[in-house]
């Protein structure tokens, strides 16, 4: 059995590293199992929420043994973006449940999921500036646009490790858990937008991004208009709304 293991519930999936003794570090052989199980995740039509959990501790940042002998080549090869790009571009929901620590490369694959939540106790940071790098799978890219600016930079030039608390405070989580509920309070948001359309949250969530990254205000929203206006193209636009009249809950069949 590999170190990243995937597990189904229903239309649910969860994505976990398995290597507690290394409090789940991330090598380039298990992100590569990873990028494996990311690609089935997103050729299966039957998932429609992905969490992203691993128990005791999310992810304790990049192997540093396997980093550092590491020339600028070497450091290209090992380069963990192109498997974080595939889960951000993924069209479901995906939900980062944070226990313990998730620090360096482990935080910036929570910085992925769509939503984040964080157990009370959990610690969460960028410290590469104490290694002599910086973050160089997304941190820098991704949690400004979370965050702010001034507060990424802050968190990225420090190195510092922070408690759930302080994250929710600047952004950097949705919500905190109680110790020990994060992965239950994850399914039960994941089991409510597996009620929602899928076809819908696809098209959102392709529309929150190109908005995001469309410099253009007005073109954003006309962006926004045309994706909207695609919907009306769909059954489950149909179903929807005939069940909202009908008083009743809609059947989405993801089409």
């Amino acid at each position: 059995m590999g170190q990243i293991v995937l597990k189904q519930e229903g239309a649910i999936a969860v994505l976990s590293v398995d290597r507690p003794e290394a409090l789940n570090a991330l090598s380039r052989e298990l992100v590569d199992e990873m990028d494996l199980l990311v690609e089935r995740v997103r050729k299966d039509p039957e998932i429609r929420c992905l969490i992203l959990h691993s128990e005791k501790n999310f992810a304790a940042g990049a192997d540093i043994k396997d980093m550092a002998d590491c020339d600028e080549e070497a450091a290209k090869a090992f380069v963990f973006s192109p498997t974080y790009d595939k889960i951000e571009e993924l069209p479901i929901p995906v939900i980062a449940a944070i226990e313990g620590y998730a620090l360096g490369g482990g935080m910036e694959l929570a910085m992925t999921a769509d939503i984040r939540i964080a157990e009370k106790s959990a610690k969460m940071g960028f410290p590469e500036v104490t290694l002599g790098i910086m973050p160089g799978a997304g941190g820098t890219i991704r949690v400004p646009r979370v965050t702010g600016e001034a507060a990424a930079k802050e968190l990225i030039f420090t190195g510092d490790i922070i408690s759930a608390e302080k994250a929710a405070a600047i952004g950097l989580v949705n919500r905190i858990s109680e110790d020990g509920e994060v992965l239950r309070d994850a399914m039960k948001l994941a089991e409510k937008l597996c009620r929602r359309g899928p076809i819908a949250l696809a098209a959102a969530k392709r529309t929150i991004r190109a908005g995001q990254e469309e410099p253009d205000w007005k073109r954003g929203i006309q962006i926004e208009a045309e994706n909207w206006a695609k919907l009306f193209n769909t059954e489950d636009q149909k179903e929807g709304m005939k069940a909202f009249l009908e008083k009743r809950k809609p059947e989405f069949q993801n089409r």
